[in-house]
């Protein structure tokens, strides 16, 4: 049975440098071309704002981040690194799905342990919540090893068959400001991942 796209996302991982801002800004472009869609920094950092701005995403901050605007449809919450800070707290209170991008080593997938607690702890409170974890770059032409599928298996989380391949395209797309939708051709392959990944969240 096919479900509903979320209409809250939480792009969520208490470790830096997953990737999590460049996944959110790309989600949220990618559900601007089924639905009118909007992306939510929750991140004091406030990278998400100035890259989605740039790239002509409907970006809100602060208190309207939480807001699901009138005509919003999907709205993707990029959230802070840090399972404790109050955003992120409430993001996995708030949203209807969970998204948890990791690294494709099994050392980094263990540092999201207490994340996945969280998530745990808030589906049984709230059984509709949806999570996935998501490998995010991923070599180019490499295959998930042996020792990171066990370890996926011992989450108790689904991971998504879609990965996210490291990507030059990526690093452009944030230099000029844009997502890999806006940039043609040379982003196909890219452009690919990311709506393997949106049709897998609705499968």
């Amino acid at each position: 049975m096919t479900q509903a796209l979320p209409g809250r996302l939480a792009v969520l991982n208490t470790k830096g440098g997953t990737g999590k801002t460049t996944l959110a800004i790309q989600l949220a472009a990618g559900l601007r071309r089924r639905a009118p869609s909007a992306l939510g920094d929750l991140d004091p950092q406030g990278s998400a704002t100035q890259w989605g701005t740039q790239a002509g995403l409907a970006v809100l901050t602060a208190d309207d981040a939480w807001r699901q605007a009138v005509g919003i449809r999907h709205l993707v919450w990029d959230c802070p690194p840090s399972v404790d800070h109050p955003a992120a707290q409430r993001a996995l209170r708030e949203a209807d799905a969970v998204l948890v991008p990791v690294l494709p080593s099994p050392l980094d997938l263990w540092a999201s342990w207490a994340l996945v607690e969280a998530i745990h702890a808030e589906q049984a409170r709230r059984p509709s919540l949806r999570a996935w974890l998501v490998i995010n770059q991923l070599e180019p032409g490499s295959a998930l090893s042996g020792a990171m599928r066990e370890a996926l298996g011992e989450f108790g989380l689904p991971a998504l068959r879609a990965v996210v391949r490291r990507r030059a395209i990526y690093r452009s797309a944030a230099l000029q400001g844009a997502t890999v939708y806006q940039l043609g051709a040379r982003a196909a392959a890219a452009v690919a991942d990311i709506e393997a990944v949106i049709e897998e969240i609705q499968a």
